[in-house]
């Protein structure tokens, strides 16, 4: 498979630099093409901005998502934008690994959704009726590829319990499974999160590397996180609210989980 690793932490004698590098040569070793975007190593820049596109006339406002369209169809997006969405559109699998800062990813690698995203890739696709209200939430330009999270905290595992004072590990990542990576159409894995991290020694490292191992052999294989589809009958369109004999009585984001 083809598999592209986006990547974010500035330190390169991290922790998360070492699984990197476990992760490629483990991928590698099984055959694997991998692609890495380290995004520090890269200085990406995180800002979305008129420089993105390189139809701006100055002095004229700068309007995001008509801009966005504009130059993802006729080709005048910046080449740090167009060569991340060639490596995006070429990958089987995509990996984004980060450690948990502020309860979401580094700004770094938001500002790589923002700017690779673009009106006509990730949003903005297919047709809007009253049956069907765009390629989105399981269909997509991403579908049929697969996603995955690697994810370092320095909080306890219970501390991301369900009783935890963090909150369900799975409410903090829903928006990044559910909105970044379900909404365009990617088969989502369960991510794979490691806690209390600030404590790492040989042994404990070792045992990480041999159950990430395990998650990286089966990418194929592990069954992605059941979100419902938008236009398969689980919503009702144009109020896209989850039809009222699933789940009743219930809200919330685990309604989205069938």
């Amino acid at each position: 498979m083809n598999i592209l690793l986006i990547y974010a932490h500035p330190e390169p004698t991290s922790l998360n630099a070492a699984l990197r590098d476990f992760t490629v040569g483990r991928l590698q070793a099984a055959g694997h093409t991998v692609v890495v975007s380290d995004l520090y190593a890269m200085e990406w820049k995180a800002r979305l901005d008129a420089a993105d596109t390189l139809a701006h006339e100055p002095g004229q406002p700068f309007k995001p998502t008509t801009a966005s369209k504009h130059a993802f169809e006729n080709g005048l997006q910046s080449a740090d934008i167009a060569a991340e969405q060639a490596k995006l559109l070429a990958a089987d699998v995509v990996l984004f690994q980060f450690p948990l800062w502020w309860f979401s990813m580094p700004a770094i690698m938001k500002g790589w959704f923002e700017r690779v995203y673009a009106y006509g890739l990730a949003y903005g696709v297919g047709e809007h009726s009253d049956r069907h209200w765009g390629d989105r939430y399981g269909e997509g330009s991403f579908a049929g590829k697969r996603a995955m999270l690697i994810v370092t905290t320095g909080g306890w595992e219970s501390h991301y319990g369900p009783r935890g004072i963090n909150g369900p590990i799975e409410d903090i990542l829903f928006p990044i499974h559910h909105g970044m990576l379900h909404y365009p159409g990617f088969d989502v894995l369960p991510p794979f999160v490691q806690y209390r991290v600030e404590r790492m020694g040989e042994e404990r490292f070792a045992a990480i590397c041999e159950q990430l191992g395990q998650r990286l052999d089966t990418l194929a294989d592990t069954p992605p996180i059941p979100f419902r589809k938008q236009n398969f009958g689980d919503y009702l369109i144009p109020s896209l609210e989850l039809h009222p004999d699933l789940a009743p009585g219930a809200a919330g984001f685990a309604v989205h989980v069938a």
